[in-house]
């Protein structure tokens, strides 16, 4: 699907939305008749320091106007900018930003959806689509946090091995179905039916409560991370935790 098809089948009753660049911004209307904010980077581009800063401060913008419309960020990119210029600028702090911004907006009661259709890989997949409260993808998609090539040169290891890691674990495995399996995405919506009703679905979920965990160790993709999670928020929490704290 295009970006106009996506758009056109989530906001039937109309939509203003600005495209510069790489990214895109605007507002649209919801089935219910009520607003939705929406951000993105777009076509396939590297996210680098100035997409960043200019999608970051369109969310903080969004959150200090208080009115609390959810936010939808469409997602394909590649991976971010790796140019000198950007790296010189501290590439790492603006899209570390860009991902607080996003999670500012859902502790400050602003639901953030995200929607993979495209590609994303490495820090900016991680600071736009996995800093949303909720991920989302459509058929076709193909995240990456790291690729095993990648992922070779930086823990030494064999790409065979990794290789074969990867068939067992799909933490180690780049992919849509690897992703949805460690809990990263919620739920691949179907291209076939209305996409309205199905991001209804999402926005009518509890806001507020992180069960990627829980997917992933129902879906056998991350089969600790939750237990692990509650065990470090009960000694956190507990008596004594909170003496040593």
């Amino acid at each position: 699907m295009t970006l106009d098809d996506i758009l056109t089948g989530l906001f039937p009753n109309g939509r203003k939305i600005e495209t510069k660049g790489a990214t895109i911004a605007g507002r649209a209307e919801l089935p219910d008749g009520g607003p939705i904010h929406v951000l993105g980077v777009t076509q396939g581009q590297p996210l680098g320091v100035d997409e960043a800063i200019v999608l970051a401060g369109r969310v903080i913008e969004i959150v200090k106007s208080g009115d609390r419309a959810p936010i939808l960020f469409l997602v394909d990119s590649a991976s971010q900018r790796m140019s000198k210029r950007d790296e010189m600028l501290g590439l790492s702090e603006y899209l570390s930003h860009l991902a607080k911004a996003l999670l500012l907006a859902e502790a400050e009661g602003q639901r953030t959806i995200g929607v993979l259709y495209g590609g994303s890989a490495a820090g900016a997949f991680i600071a736009t689509a996995l800093a949303t409260g909720t991920l989302v993808a459509l058929p076709g998609a193909h995240p990456a946090v790291m690729d095993l090539p990648s992922m070779a040169r930086v823990t030494k290891l064999p790409i065979e091995v990794l290789k074969a890691k990867a068939e067992a674990t799909p933490v180690f495995a780049p992919g849509l179905d690897n992703m949805v399996k460690t809990g990263g995405i919620h739920v691949v919506w179907d291209e076939a039916a209305p996409l309205a009703p199905q991001l209804t679905a999402v926005l009518q979920r509890p806001q507020g409560r992180d069960d990627r965990g829980r997917l992933g160790a129902e879906r056998g993709g991350r089969r600790k991370a939750a237990e692990l999670a509650e065990r470090v928020v009960a000694a956190a929490t507990s008596p004594q935790g909170a003496r040593h704290g």
